[in-house]
C-alpha cells in the first residue's frame, strides 16, 4: 500500500500548495489557541477548498467540547477528526456518532507502556496517530519537535492503522521507515523555518527524502 503523507499544521495558500505538490495523502489544520500554527475555522474552510479532491482534509483539535467541534465541522467540513488530548474511548465514539466523521485519535510515545491504552480505542477510533510525549514543562501537545524510541513499535499488531509523528524531517525519515514500516507518517515542525511558518523549500524536500527512503527499501 502507498505511504500516507500528512502535512500538519498548514496556515497559507503557499504552504498548501507545496503540500500537495509533493503529494500529500491528507493536510492538517489546528485548532487550538496556544498553538503557534492555530487557524480560524473559517480561513481553514477557505483551504480546504483547494484541497478538494487532491489530499484529505484534517481537523486537529485538543479535549475540544461540542460548541468548538460544530463550528469548526460547520465552517471546515472536514474530512476526518484529530482528537489529541485526553479524550476517552467514550469521547471518541460520541464525536463519531455526532459528526459522522472518521476519527485519528493520538497518543503521546515515551516508552512501551504508553503504547498499552491503545488497546482501548481498537474499533473505537478509525486510527492512530502516535506522536512523541512533549518536553516537561511544554505547552503544545505535539508540534515540538521531538523525536521517540521508534524501536518501541516493533511489538504493535501488524494490522494496526496508524500514522507516525513526532520530530520527523527529512534528515531522519529513512530510519523512521526503515524501523517501523509505519503506514502513514505525519509531520509538522520539521517543514518550518519558525515555530507555526512553514517553508515551501522544507516541504519540497522532506517529499523527496521520503521518495529516496522508499526507492533504499524497495532496492
Amino acid at each position: 500500500m502507498p505511504l500516507d503523507i500528512k502535512i500538519c499544521g498548514l496556515k497559507t495558500d503557499d504552504a498548501l500548495a507545496a503540500a500537495l505538490a509533493g503529494g500529500a495523502s491528507h493536510v492538517g489544520f489546528i485548532f487550538f489557541a496556544k498553538s503557534p500554527r492555530n487557524i480560524d475555522p473559517a480561513e481553514a474552510g477557505r483551504l480546504r477548498k483547494a484541497a478538494m479532491g487532491k489530499a484529505k482534509t484534517v481537523a486537529v483539535t485538543v479535549d475540544a467540547d461540542d460548541a468548538i467541534l460544530d463550528a469548526i465541522v460547520k465552517a471546515m467540513s472536514p474530512d476526518m477528526l484529530q482528537l489529541h488530548g485526553k479524550e476517552t474511548p467514550e469521547r471518541v465514539a460520541e464525536v463519531k456518532a455526532r459528526y459522522g466523521l472518521p476519527v485519528m485519535k493520538v497518543f503521546s510515545v515515551r516508552e512501551a507502556r504508553d503504547l498499552k491504552p491503545i488497546a482501548l480505542y481498537r474499533g473505537v477510533a478509525d486510527r492512530f496517530l502516535l506522536d512523541a510525549k512533549p518536553p516537561a514543562g511544554a505547552e503544545l501537545p505535539g508540534g515540538n519537535g521531538v523525536p521517540f524510541d521508534w524501536r518501541l513499535l516493533a511489538g504493535l499488531d501488524a494490522g494496526m492503522d496508524y500514522m507516525l509523528s513526532g520530530g520527523l524531517n527529512a534528515a531522519n525519515i529513512d530510519e523512521a521507515l526503515r524501523l517501523t514500516n509505519p503506514p502513514g507518517i505525519d509531520i509538522s515542525s520539521g517543514v518550518e523555518s519558525a515555530p507555526g511558518v512553514k517553508d515551501a523549500a522544507l516541504i519540497d524536500g522532506f517529499f523527496r527524502a521520503v521518495r529516496a527512503a522508499q526507492a533504499n527499501r524497495a532496492a
